[in-house]
């Protein structure tokens, strides 16, 4: 009943500029499905087209099958859960959540019940008869969401909900709504600028960038096969190293560094290209030996020391660094990420030798910016 199609959706605004383009997308029912990118990439424009808030220029949008892209929203059987919560001050906790209800044909005690037993899902029953400005950031979120479950709608559209809280709350929240959705089971689209949570919350996730569909699919997917040099740059903290390289007779060459590309990923390529980008992410540069031999010296910049692990920025001498790859995450100019184990000691200057993992590699087409393998079979 809640899947939700999009089909060739593009919103265009007066002036021409184009937030969504051609946007074909199915979630599937009781799915829960990210959007993420950067500012600017058309996630919050598209989550509002699905919501009515926004007209759709071109395209379909179906919502449990339903025709609704020229349905008013109060008509479209969603409940849309905002960044500012979006609270009446004036009301209690109880009347915040049970607004939804004021048109259904229902007691005062039906709705009471209705109240509580939502309020009980989301632990804030002695919350009931407080305000808003009496709540935490956490505690109005929760009321937020009550509003929404309140309306046993067909989809929750949540735009950045948690985006206001701190960084501990912000942890403590995403558990509760995943605890939430695997109780409840609604489908769930959900909008963020943030990788932690777009990689931890969604059962897929869809990078945008500049109205584009990048790419749809698992997290963990997304992390080990990007399709293009966006979404490796975009996704992962610290992000993908790119490197540009040649790739002759199966001869990968990082400058002055070369190594035989393995088998298993010959046999993956799509196409042959001698210029290519390099990625690897910074847990394939490794202090311990790797297993091909492919050692590269290279000089701390800066450390980070996370706790459990040690992220280091070195430059490795000969090897040609891409920092321009546009809306990549800005790093330490010309340097690599490596992550080290927590207990890890070095600082500025010193030298340090890294093992290449090369059966981790990523290549892309300079030209393109695609990946240049195909996906493995699942």
């Amino acid at each position: 009943m809640g899947a939700i199609d999009l089909e060739h959706v593009t919103k265009r605004f007066d002036d021409g500029t184009v937030a969504v383009d051609d946007l074909t997308l199915s979630v599937e029912e009781g799915e829960f499905m990210i959007l993420v990118g950067p500012s600017g990439c058309g996630k919050t424009t598209a989550l509002r087209m699905i919501a009515g808030l926004e007209e759709t220029s071109e395209g379909s949008i179906r919502i449990g099958g339903r025709e609704v892209k020229d349905l008013p929203p109060s008509r479209r059987d969603v409940a849309m859960v905002f960044q500012n919560y979006a609270l009446y001050p004036h009301m209690t906790v109880r009347d915040n959540i049970g607004f939804p209800l004021r048109k259904q044909k229902l007691s005062k005690r039906e709705k009471e019940e209705q109240v509580r037993e939502v309020a009980r899902l989301l632990a804030i029953e002695e919350l009931l008869d407080r305000k808003p400005r009496a709540l935490s950031g956490g505690q109005r979120q929760r009321v937020a969401m009550g509003r929404a479950i309140i309306r046993h709608p067909q989809a929750f559209l949540m735009d950045e909900p948690l985006s206001n809280l701190d960084a501990k709350l912000r942890v403590q929240m995403r558990v509760e709504l995943l605890e939430l959705h695997r109780r409840l089971r609604v489908t769930t689209v959900y909008v963020t600028h943030d990788q932690t949570e777009a990689m931890t919350l969604g059962d897929r996730v869809v990078v945008l960038n500049r109205g584009v569909v990048q790419q749809v699919a698992t997290p963990q997917h997304l992390y080990l096969h990007p399709a293009n040099l966006f979404v490796a740059g975009f996704i992962g903290s610290p992000a993908m190293n790119l490197v540009r390289g040649r790739l002759v007779d199966g001869e990968l060459s990082l400058g002055q560094y070369r190594v035989l590309l393995p088998a298993e990923l010959s046999a993956r390529l799509t196409a042959r290209v001698e210029d290519v980008v390099v990625g690897l992410r910074p847990e394939a540069l490794v202090q311990d030996e790797a297993p091909d031999g492919l050692r590269l010296p290279a000089e701390i910049v800066v450390t980070e020391q996370l706790g459990p692990e040690t992220v280091a920025f070195v430059r490795v001498p000969g090897l040609d660094v891409m920092d321009d790859v546009a809306d990549r995450p800005a790093t330490v100019a010309g340097t690599v990420a490596t992550r080290l184990e927590g207990s890890f000691v070095g600082q500025a200057g010193d030298g340090i030798e890294l093992g290449v993992c090369v059966d981790r590699i990523q290549l892309f087409d300079p030209a393109t910016g695609l990946s240049l393998f195909a996906p493995p079979h699942a």
